[in-house]
């Protein structure tokens, strides 16, 4: 066995937005029987939390996580209190993921404030974990920060116990300033599906030891989820409509200036300001000239159906504490593919 063989690779996740709880639930228990080790419920259209109660009631093994419930959208009470009922409901296989989305959504679309984001979701962190203390009966609820203050809890509000530990709290974060306060108070890292090896590399990691030194942690303790898209199908020309599908999706994404920094890793200091332009201009084919097959190939996976596993696996073991395949449950548009990412499911257990 190689050293490289011999690191053990990591769960293997999928992740669903938008279907409703029925179609929630049906998504959940396929993946469960395809083998895959996760479901992350996105929120968009349709909420986290009511997605991930569909896939808790629907499944017994899949470890079911938000990723991510916009927190600034809701009170950390509701928060606390839905992620309290969802550990029960699993019996502990539930993760709250959590993240800021950005400031016109967290304003115009649910009317909520945004200002000093990472500072409020540090207090949003500390007060969740705080309330959870204090349905446990620990202690009294008293926590009095800038943004959030609780300080009432009363028996009858209070879901009361459970024998089950809390469940761990994984964040969204792009920035440096972001990621060093993950590094202190995260469990875990939603890194955003725009990404690459290099860049987790060369700014994740760091910037995450950083935080986690300065509350004297060990940065192995923070778990990366890393969603990756693919392309993948039986004939090179299904895989090339497929890379051509990412190229759009990596353009689309890329046009926002909060990425800028994934394309920076790689000295493509240019690419996103084009696509901010072209996307302004509303030239979807320029965008898609823009990324060419280097940065296609360093952000996303490309494979053969049989070779998909294997590649992963090259490009991830030892990178990721849970690797998320975020283009599989939008290509299961029938029985026969949901069978082939069931395969996959089973390689990357035998490649484990």
């Amino acid at each position: 066995m190689t050293q490289a063989a011999a690191v053990p690779l990591p769960p293997l996740d999928v992740m669903a937005a938008g279907q409703g709880l029925r179609g929630t639930a049906e998504t959940a228990a396929a993946a469960e029987r395809a083998g895959f080790d996760g479901l992350w419920l996105t929120e968009g259209g349709r909420t986290a939390f009511g997605a991930a109660t569909a896939a808790a009631l629907a499944t017994s093994t899949l470890t079911v996580g938000t990723g991510i419930a916009v927190a600034f959208a809701r009170s950390p009470m509701i928060a606390a209190a839905a992620a309290r009922e969802l550990q029960e409901a699993t019996g502990g296989r539930f993760i709250l993921g959590l993240g800021t989305q950005v400031r016109a959504h967290v304003e115009r679309r649910y009317s909520a404030a945004f200002d000093h984001p990472g500072p409020r979701l540090r207090e949003y962190v500390e007060s969740v974990r705080a309330i959870w203390r204090a349905f446990r009966g620990e202690e009294r609820l008293r926590y009095q920060g800038e943004f959030y203050k609780f300080t009432l809890m009363t028996p009858e509000w209070s879901p009361g116990p459970v024998d089950l530990p809390d469940p761990e709290i994984y964040l969204a974060g792009v920035n440096p300033w972001m990621l060093r306060m993950i590094g202190e108070v995260g469990d875990g890292l939603h890194v955003h599906p725009l990404h690459s090896v290099r860049y987790l590399d060369e700014v994740v990691r760091p910037e995450l030891a950083a935080g986690a030194a300065r509350a004297d942690r060990d940065p192995a303790d923070i778990a990366l989820v890393v969603p990756v898209m693919t392309a993948t199908g039986e004939t090179d020309e299904e895989v090339d409509r497929e890379r051509d599908k990412l190229r759009m999706r990596l353009a689309f994404y890329g046009s926002t200036p909060g990425y800028a920094k994934v394309f920076e890793t790689h000295g493509w200091d240019d690419l996103q300001p084009r696509l901010n332009r072209l996307f302004a201009a509303k030239d979807s084919a320029g965008m898609g000239e823009a990324i060419t097959d280097e940065v296609l190939d360093a952000l996303t996976v490309s494979a053969p159906w049989g070779g998909l596993a294997g590649a992963l696996a090259d490009r991830y073991r030892g990178k990721a504490d849970r690797l998320v395949a975020y283009s599989a449950v939008g290509t299961w548009k029938s029985p026969e593919v949901v069978e082939r990412w069931a395969q996959v499911a089973a390689d990357w257990r035998k490649l484990g």
